[in-house]
């Protein structure tokens, strides 16, 4: 089996990302948010000549009825009619004295609009003040036979929308577009939501739950083609099946009897035994292809002790390994869980101690010192199986994890169809995991898998055989 060395080793931390829900919502509340500010804008900038013109012809109109009551009522009357102004319309007739203080209008459009308007219909003379003595109002100046007067109004009368009514209309407005948005999201999404649950089914080797063909003719359309589609799936993994079992039985009935009749037979040892070896290496790559196209068991609800999992195989394994003349040690620490298929990670793990013990023999004494080790890196738990042998070159990288593809070494008598890399990258797709090969300082390789982590106090323990 291959190896391969990375550009990099180092742990790469999940980020978070926002699903399609919360793009398609952001998206459309920042347009509905600038939409409402454009319409706000327009309406302000639509209302603000209009409102001033009519405050304008309400003040004057206001000025001339004062005047015209001030000049024909008796002089007895004045003081009550002027009580009445003041009470029923919120309307101040004052004495103007020269040593008045003034306070100019506001510098807005508006106000600027507003006065302008009432000097053009009263008189160049008039004069409008924010506020008089300190006493505020909107001050509007007029003269009854060269007695001079301020008429007085509450600004409220006068001036735009309050600001908090406005706050309250757009604070509703903006809610009530956000709701909208949210149903139409939810609307949109749902489908594709629901696509998406029935994909990590898939994935997950399960069996999805039909998706409802009715809706909109897009949708609809859609979910026939993927029902279609995971039926077919589903007819490919039965005749795979029947594939698999055929090639176990018509290729290996075949070569167990060949090696019967060579052991029966009158050749050379030397014959027998390089005959014998041919037979092993298709017997090997037979089971290479098998386990490829085995497929990927089902992967979990709740996680698996992993740290169990491979005391267990460490086990297996290293009995496996002595008997060779090589070495296998461990290090493996406890409560390591993940949502991986027990049986998925044997294969994944066997796979790369098979790799070190074929190709990781140390050049000194031709033996392959390989180790186990698995420790948790943040929200990643890291399997390592690490040899001494040679590696191999970084270029080779990309080509190696091809299915078929074998490095140099291959060539020179050991047996295998270069799929060991392909098999274990192709199971740990299944659950989210990478592949990484580290060449280390000291010579030799490290095999790195890297597996999403549960925590545990979300674990519940499942059998450690796994299913498949």
């Amino acid at each position: 089996m291959p190896r391969t060395t990375p550009p990099h080793s180092g742990i790469k931390q999940p980020r978070v990302r926002l699903g399609l829900f919360s793009r398609s919502f952001l998206l459309l509340a920042g347009l509905m948010l600038v939409s409402l500010g454009a319409w706000l804008q327009v309406f302000f900038s639509m209302e603000e000549g209009p409102r001033a013109t009519q405050m304008a012809q309400r003040v004057v109109t206001a000025v001339s009825i004062t005047r015209s009551a001030l000049i024909y009522a008796p002089p007895s009357v004045r003081p009550a009619l002027l009580l009445d102004l003041a009470t029923k319309e919120s309307l101040r007739v004052q004495p103007r004295e020269e040593t008045d203080t003034l306070e100019p209008l506001p510098n807005s459009n508006y106000w600027n609009h507003v006065a302008a308007e009432i000097k053009d219909r009263l008189g160049i003379d008039t004069s409008v003040m924010w506020s008089v003595n300190q006493a505020q109002g909107v001050w509007v100046s007029f003269e009854i036979n060269n007695d001079r007067y301020w008429l007085v109004f509450d600004r409220e009368q006068l001036g735009l929308t309050a600001g908090a009514e406005w706050l309250g209309w757009g604070l509703t407005a903006l809610l009530l577009a956000l709701i909208g948005a949210a149903v139409s999201v939810r609307f949109v999404n749902r489908p594709l939501a629901q696509l998406a649950q029935v994909a990590r089914q898939l994935a997950r080797g399960q069996t999805p739950s039909p998706l409802p063909e009715k809706g909109p003719a897009e949708i609809r359309d859609m979910n026939i083609a993927f029902n279609r589609m995971a039926r077919d799936i589903r007819q490919t993994e039965a005749d795979r099946e029947i594939m698999l079992a055929g090639i176990s039985h018509d290729l290996r009935t075949p070569l167990a009897r060949m090696r019967l009749e060579i052991e029966m037979s009158t050749v050379s040892d030397e014959a027998r035994q390089a005959i014998d070896e041919d037979l092993a290496q298709i017997d090997h790559s037979i089971g290479q292809l098998m386990e490829y196209a085995r497929p990927a068991g089902l992967v979990p609800e709740q996680g698996v002790d992993v740290s169990t999992v491979l005391r267990d195989l460490y086990e297996r394994e290293r009995s496996h390994t002595e008997s060779l003349g090589d070495t296998l040690t461990q290090s493996i620490e406890p409560h390591l869980i993940a949502k991986i298929n027990a049986h998925d990670l044997k294969r994944i793990v066997s796979n790369l101690i098979e790799n070190a013990r074929r190709y990781g023999r140390s050049p000194s004494d031709q033996k392959a010192h390989i180790e186990l080790v698995a420790q948790q890196r943040g929200n990643m738990l890291a399997i390592e199986v690490r040899d001494q042998g040679t590696g191999i070159a970084a270029t080779d990288v990309q080509r190696l994890l091809r299915p078929f593809s074998r490095g140099e070494s291959a060539r020179t008598g050991v047996s295998g169809a270069g799929l060991g890399l392909a098999i274990v990258e192709r199971l740990l797709g299944q659950v989210g995991g990478q592949l990484e090969l580290v060449s280390r300082p000291t010579g030799g390789l490290i095999a790195r898998i890297e597996i999403p982590k549960v925590r545990s106090r979300n674990f519940q323990p499942e059998s450690s055989s796994g299913r498949t």
